[in-house]
């Protein structure tokens, strides 16, 4: 295989991993709602959501990284359009996931979390944006 197919294939295992801790941090957080006020389970899913908020961090780094990689050394996007949409859905997957990280955090600082009802809309909507991306890098429609 050449350096682009092992950027590119690495690209998209560090997105995957993203995706996966964006996908599981927000059901985190609707479990939390939902423990009853079980102190041990708080402190555990806590914990765990703590772990996944740093290992999704660090997998979206390494994603792109190897995404400007790919667009910069390679040429990979460049003259279209789609791919500047594409990148607008991967930032409101980020900004998703740092709400959902500073929800988390604002636990240990005495706040509370929105509904379960809140929580678990907020829960689809990478579904949403993720489904967009894909359709785009698919499709290219434009």
């Amino acid at each position: 295989m050449n350096a682009y197919t092992w950027v590119k294939t690495f690209h998209l295992l560090f997105v995957m991993a993203w995706v996966a801790a964006a996908f599981y941090l927000p059901r985190i957080l609707i479990n939390l709602e939902e423990s009853g006020g079980q102190i041990d389970v708080q402190t555990r899913l806590r914990r765990m959501g703590r772990k996944l908020y740093l290992f999704g961090h660090v997998m979206f780094g390494l994603a792109v990284i190897l995404g400007l990689t790919l667009w910069l050394h390679f040429g990979m996007g460049r003259g279209m359009g789609w791919i500047h949409v594409k990148l607008l859905l991967v930032v409101l997957l980020l900004a998703h996931f740092i709400v959902a990280g500073r929800w988390l955090k604002g636990l240990d600082k005495g706040r509370l979390l929105p509904s379960t009802l809140t929580l678990r809309i907020f829960n689809e909507v990478p579904v949403l944006l993720l489904l967009g991306v894909i359709w785009l890098v698919l499709a290219k429609p434009f």
